[in-house]
């Protein structure tokens, strides 16, 4: 259990999220004189002149009594006294806009509330240098004109921006409202930012080009490339198993679409999403709300954002901005994501893998033993990735025919752990894959694996696992989330080759 207090507006309390009712005026008063002198010893005669600007005889029992019902309304304040004075600390917030110390009127009130208002002054000020937006620096040059400082940093904001004569116009009008008011020239820095941006040596930020290269020996996906480009700027999401190639068909629509976001690319890891966007657009060590400003740094822009191997809907929820575009890549569908068109990949068409080993390998590999290289190719379930090094290491072996690739592919099954560093290669996305599951997604798949059909339903795969029904249902749901399996229909299941694979390969692991 917490409390917090705010001076900013009517003095008020919460505790952890519910607010308190501190009593009346006077009692808020010597409550708000405590709080402003935050862990300082305060005599009666002090606090008694800081709440009462003429007080009466009777303002030491009112005081002794507003100190037991403070006491009794907040019993876990740490609020102390000792030879007839008192101090509290306490967590003070600044949660509003509103001017400090509403509705108390002493003059010690009243040189407070001058003084945290400077304060706040200074500390909005700071904030937006260090997080500048032309919107909130619009308001705070309108609301306080002849803070010079504030209306520089506008002026180059707004230019860094492409908006010269937006940035040159607030100038002459600041040179107007000073001369005219108080017969003054603009200050130096006014000055030197005009003349900076007249004579266009301005810096201007750092545009983020943060997409990886294009692969060269990109194949297929055709439609999904199609589709994509019909949505975008609209959020689309590509999922798909470990190894199908979901990072290289974002990256290769990314290219195809940047020239129409010329604000710039944005390539981020599924972790430290909000973080990650705005160190690209300048902002170190943000506080606060991330999402919201993320929001008002791509407002007006047009970003292409690309979130890759995505491990939690809630990091992107909050952040699109009409004009920018985010691609998803994930294992997993975030059905709870709003506005998101997914598209699902699995392994290539067979003539496309066959393409693509093609050209990895070598044209005469295929053409010399096309029926294994289907085998092959089958047996990693036509995925980019497995084929990608299966093709690298056959064209690294000029004397190797791909009936020597398939035995040793064969002959692996039986080594467990203890398979060449290029089988390891093969089969990283599924040691991905399987380091995220449960114990029971686990028992469940090996059991499946080791079965000579390629289709079970949810009785035979109780009936295997020694599972009950209602709780196999659940497990074989959530490995065809991940891609393990492909739902048929309802209740029934099919196994990946590339999936019985990985399992075969572990069998004396498992059975050890």
């Amino acid at each position: 259990m917490s409390l917090r207090f705010s001076l900013m507006g009517p003095v008020r309390g919460w505790r952890d999220d519910e607010e308190i009712n501190l009593g009346p005026r006077q009692q808020r008063a010597v409550l708000a004189a405590l709080l402003l002198n935050n862990g300082v010893w305060l005599s009666n005669d002090q606090l008694i002149g800081m709440v009462w600007d003429d007080p009466k005889p009777s303002a030491v029992m009112a005081l002794r009594t507003y100190m037991y019902k403070i006491r009794k309304a907040l019993p876990e304040l740490d609020l102390r006294s000792k030879d007839g004075g008192y101090a509290l600390r306490a967590e003070l917030v600044d949660d509003c806009r509103e001017d400090p110390l509403e509705g108390l009127t002493s003059a010690y009130f009243e040189a407070q509330r001058v003084r945290l208002g400077d304060q706040r002054l200074r500390c909005h000020e700071a904030r937006l240098e260090r997080e500048p937006d032309v919107v909130e620096l619009q308001k705070h040059v309108a609301a306080h004109p002849f803070r010079e400082r504030m209306r520089a940093l506008l002026m180059q904001v707004l230019y860094q921006e492409g908006r010269q004569a937006e940035a040159l116009e607030h100038y002459h009008r600041a040179r107007a409202l000073l001369t005219g008011q108080l017969g003054l020239e603009p200050g130096p820095e006014l000055r030197a930012i005009h003349a900076r941006i007249l004579n266009g040596d301005l810096a201007l930020p750092p545009r983020p080009e943060q997409l990886p290269p294009d692969v060269d020996d990109f194949t297929g996906r055709a439609a999904e490339i199609a589709r994509a480009l019909d949505v975008l700027p609209r959020t689309v999401g590509i999922t798909g198993m470990h190894g199908s190639g979901k990072t290289a068909l974002a990256v290769r629509i990314g290219h195809l679409v940047r020239h129409r976001f010329p604000d710039g690319q944005i390539f981020v890891r599924g972790h430290d999403v909000v973080n990650e966007l705005l160190r690209a657009v300048g902002v170190e060590n943000p506080a606060g709300d991330g999402a919201a400003l993320w929001r008002q740094k791509a407002r007006g822009k047009r970003f292409l954002v690309v979130v890759d191997d995505l491990q939690d809907a809630a990091s992107v929820k909050d952040l699109h901005v009409p004009g920018s575009a985010v691609l998803l890549t994930s294992v997993r569908r975030w059905n709870e994501l709003p506005g998101v068109t997914w598209l699902k990949i699995a392994g290539l068409p067979a003539s496309e893998a066959c393409g693509f080993f093609h050209g990895l390998a070598g044209p005469a590999v295929l053409a010399a033993e096309p029926e294994l290289v289907a085998k092959v190719l089958a047996r990693v379930s036509h995925l980019p990735a497995p084929i990608r090094v299966l093709g690298g290491k056959l064209a690294g072996r000029p004397h190797w025919t791909v009936a020597m690739l398939l035995r040793q592919m064969e002959r692996e099954t039986v080594l467990g752990e203890a398979v060449p560093s290029d089988c390891r290669a093969v089969l990283a996305p599924l040691a991905r894959a399987h380091r995220n599951l449960t114990d029971d997604e686990r028992h469940l798949l090996g059991c499946f694996a080791r079965q000579d059909t390629e289709v079970i339903n949810v009785c035979e795969a109780a009936a295997m696992s020694g599972g009950e029904v209602g709780a196999i249902e659940p497990l074989l749901e959530s490995l065809a989330d991940v891609h393990l399996i492909e739902p048929l229909e309802l209740g029934r299941y099919r196994l990946p080759a590339f999936v019985k694979l990985w399992f075969q390969l572990r069998a004396p692991v498992l059975t050890s």
